[in-house]
């Protein structure tokens, strides 16, 4: 992205879709059903996992910034329950995630099932030592950039230590393992991102993947979706009570379905309210554009008849003029002198 690209979006995000006064430039609104709800609240598994392995492509909905900063001027006025939308859209994504990490454990348990449980255990702990040194690796290089030393160096310490106790764990492993089957226990799948992770990786290859752009991803749409969950319940709880209080009793209370479903009666409401504003808008405004264009024809119309009368103004005064500088045609007479006879 150049230079020019990166400013205009910092504008647009700052500003929104009206940063140079022209509201219906875009033509399009943050609450038309094309517009990304996920992408408004930035967690939108498109964006946030673009230029990974895992790379989705293109949300086929919009994703605009301008578009994003409409909607957090707008949301500090009005809720639009768009933390519904992303609920739905993120429990669906995790859901086929989990299910892709289930159907990996699978098949690694089926090349693993002839090994004993005591085999599998001490494995396990391999694996665990593992995961827990490249995560507290990763962490202590991060506090390291933001100048955090002490923090750093602390967390470097205990790292040492989880390295002894994996090298025990290690040898525990070799020695529990027959060789025919030694290779077969050297994966595990990632519980957040689902990705493989060998048994005999080294710290900074374990480093790289707990500080990497896929599970530092997943882990932030976990948390979205875990924080947007607790939004939703906290509003159910609220209505709930609030209707409750309105009804006196148990059976006016609303569940969450009926809370959801009139979250969205709700939104269409507004959106078709604005969209209807947003109609007589344009209607008005092609109305006074027709009325201009009538009033510009008939000042032409108006114009072109006064230049003809000018002209034909012109014609006769030249007509008139050329008449005046002509002299009369005088027949010449000639006069004879007649003699007197003599």
């Amino acid at each position: 992205m150049s230079a020019h690209e990166q400013m205009r979006a910092m504008l647009d995000q700052l500003m929104g879709t009206a940063r140079n006064g022209e509201t219906d430039k875009h033509g399009v609104k943050f609450y038309d059903d094309s517009v990304c709800k996920s992408f408004l609240l930035q967690c939108c598994p498109h964006e946030i996992l673009s230029s990974t392995r895992m790379d989705l492509g293109e949300c086929p909905k919009i994703h605009d910034l301008a578009l994003r900063a409409d909607f957090e001027l707008a949301s500090k006025t009005k809720d639009y329950f768009y933390d519904i939308d992303a609920t739905e859209h993120l429990e669906a994504f995790i859901a086929d995630c989990d299910k892709r990490t289930a159907a990996a454990k699978q098949r690694l348990a089926e090349t693993q099932e002839e090994l004993s449980a005591e085999v599998t255990e001490k494995a396990n702990a391999v694996h665990e030592l593992a995961e827990q040194i490249g995560q507290k690796l990763a962490r202590a290089e991060a506090l390291g950039e933001e100048g955090m030393v002490e923090e750093s160096v602390k967390l470097m310490g205990e790292i040492d230590e989880l390295r002894k106790k994996k090298a025990v764990a290690e040898q525990e492993y070799r020695n529990s393992m027959p060789a025919s089957s030694y290779q077969q226990q050297k994966l595990r799948v990632c519980e957040v991102c689902s990705a493989y992770l060998g048994i005999h990786d080294n710290d900074r290859r374990l480093a790289d993947h707990f500080g990497g752009k896929l599970h530092l991803g997943f882990i932030t749409i976990r948390e979205k979706l875990a924080d947007l969950k607790k939004l939703v319940e906290k509003r159910r709880e609220e209505r709930g009570a609030s209707e409750r209080e309105r009804g006196g009793g148990r059976r006016h209370y609303v569940g969450g379905r009926e809370l959801d479903r009139r979250a969205r009666r709700h939104r269409e409401s507004a959106r078709d309210r604005d969209r209807d504003r947003e109609r007589k808008d344009a209607d008005r405004k092609e109305a006074d554009r027709k009325e201009a264009d009538r009033k510009d024809a008939d000042r032409k119309d108006s114009d072109r008849e006064r230049e003809r009368d000018r002209n034909k103004n012109r014609e006769r005064d030249n007509a008139t003029a050329g008449g005046n500088n002509t002299s009369p045609h005088v027949p010449l007479t000639t006069t004879t002198r007649t003699s007197a006879p003599k």
